[in-house]
């Protein structure tokens, strides 16, 4: 066998084991398939909202620190391993230059709280966490965030990073908790704590229609607190709702169900009651066999898409 052919051996059997290692990380966190999934760029992009870019040129980047892409994130797993069988070709040429010591060109990053994520090279970092390579050649685009996240955490656990650092923003910046000595206004999704800064200026504004002396922010997030925020709790809490979203906080269900009673309204009229919206958000979302149907249609995704797969 000529070197050349040795080679092209070596490089197929690379591809084989890196797909077969995507494939079984994929059923590892079948239950929990984000977990394995690659973490895409706009997604962090909409949580952290970057105030702007700033160029860097060339830099050598830790290959561990590059966690996601822009563009190819459904193709290679949350380590870079291939998924897709129509990456072998490009793959292998990849790493035949890498196995024949071949200078390829830098990849394209964006830098964004303190990791890297791919614009260009996909297929060059894939083979380079492949083979344990720990450095690579980037052009960089920082993207500046007050938020640092951590490589190697899955993108569930950079939002719950995202959702402190806005709940110590929002606390901080309106004296929330001083006021109400409430401090656990928490949400499960980013973006909530300005809906909820937005609820309390609409309030005050109303509040302000009737008087002749502006209130004051604390004493408008007071009011709201004791005489919207709390009598929507309890209702969640008389409804039992909770049981029905447990992975949910009741800030979440606050917001939901605020909502939904403005779409009923709009819908029905003013005198529509929180108590028929909480009964009728409950009939709509709150039913409990529609997580075993997600389960069920999990499940038999994941077997056509490896029937699939089989008979290519």
């Amino acid at each position: 066998m000529s070197s050349s052919q040795m080679v092209s051996t070596q490089t197929e059997d690379d591809f084989s084991k890196a797909r077969n290692k995507a494939l079984f990380n994929e059923i590892q966190h079948f239950l929990n398939p984000d977990e394995a999934t690659l973490i895409s760029f706009s997604d962090i992009k909409k949580m952290l909202k970057p105030n702007n870019e700033v160029y860097k040129g060339m830099q050598v980047i830790p290959v561990k620190l590059i966690v996601g892409s822009e563009g190819r994130y459904q193709d290679f797993d949350n380590r870079f391993f291939p998924k897709r069988l129509h990456l072998k070709t490009r793959w292998e040429h990849i790493d035949m230059a890498h196995l024949n010591d071949i200078a390829l060109p830098p990849i394209s990053l964006y830098e964004l709280g303190g990791v890297y994520f791919v614009r260009d090279g996909n297929h060059r970092v894939s083979v380079a966490k492949a083979k344990g390579i720990e450095f690579i050649d980037a052009e960089v685009v920082s993207l500046q965030s007050e938020i640092k996240l951590h490589p190697g955490d899955s993108l569930q656990k950079m939002t719950k990073q995202v959702i402190y650092y806005e709940k110590r923003v929002f606390y901080g910046e309106t004296g929330f908790g001083d006021v109400t000595d409430y401090w656990c206004l928490d949400f499960s999704v980013t973006g909530q704590y300005d809906v909820i800064y937005n609820h309390i200026l609409t309030h005050k504004y109303y509040i302000n229609m009737n008087k002749s002396d502006e209130i004051s922010m604390e004493e408008a997030i007071m009011s709201w607190f004791d005489t919207v925020y709390l009598p929507v709790i309890r209702i969640i809490e008389s409804h039992k709702i909770m049981r029905l979203f447990k992975k949910r906080t009741k800030s979440d269900l606050y917001v939901w169900l605020i909502k939904y009673w403005d779409e009923l309204k709009q819908k029905f009229g003013s005198d529509y009651s929180l108590d028929d919206v909480a009964d009728s958000f409950m009939r709509k979302f709150g039913n409990r066999s529609s997580f075993f149907r997600r389960v069920l249609n999990r499940i038999q995704r994941f077997l056509i898409k490896k029937s699939k797969k089989t008979k290519t």
